[in-house]
């Protein structure tokens, strides 16, 4: 059997494994391997595709993911700090693969009204009035090519905290506990 991994006892010694490869360097002196936490962001990122239908606890759980397959793989605890840059990272891919798919629906499969229209319902749903000119304009709005990258520029912006917050405290989580305390 396997003990847990943890940065005690790694399989192969970390000094071994990060002189072979390409590392990010932390500010507290602490590496993460570019090769792993490449895999690990692609990985978690095209999952966090699916479970991001989950409002916010998916985009974390993106980040999360991203650390697990990090230590999964090099069996090293990341830092928080690097944990959050990992998760950021899965963040990043998700949104970019969530945005390609919705913006080739809305311009090649001509589903802006379709979009318009669950915007509509969502905002109802909120007490808005719905049929108010200036709230339909606004809504309208967002399907130019100015209120896209608006509408995406924020998106990210949002993904990338959650799924950063994700990762951090997935790295907390994931340290070896101490029973000697």
């Amino acid at each position: 059997m396997n003990p847990a991994p943890d940065e005690f006892s790694p399989e192969i010694p970390v000094e071994t494994r990060l002189a072979s490869s390409p590392v990010w360097q932390a500010a507290s002196g602490t590496a993460m391997d570019r090769r792993i936490a490449v895999r690990a962001a692609l990985k978690a990122g095209v999952l966090g595709v699916l479970i991001g239908i989950i409002p916010f606890l998916g985009i974390a759980l993106t980040g999360a993911l991203a650390v697990f397959f990090y230590r999964r793989e090099s069996r090293f605890v990341l830092p928080a700090a690097l944990g959050s840059r990992l998760g950021g990272a899965a963040g990043v891919v998700a949104f970019a693969i969530n945005a390609l798919l919705i913006t080739i629906r809305i311009f090649v499969f001509h589903a802006q009204q379709e979009y318009a229209d669950a915007i509509l319902k969502v905002a109802q749903r909120f007490g808005t009035n719905v049929a108010d000119p200036d709230i339909q304009a606004s809504i309208h709005n967002l399907f130019t090519p100015a209120g896209l990258v608006i509408t995406f520029f924020f998106g990210m912006i949002f993904t990338v905290v959650l799924a950063s917050a994700g990762g951090a405290l997935a790295s907390l989580l994931l340290r070896p506990r101490n029973p000697h305390m």
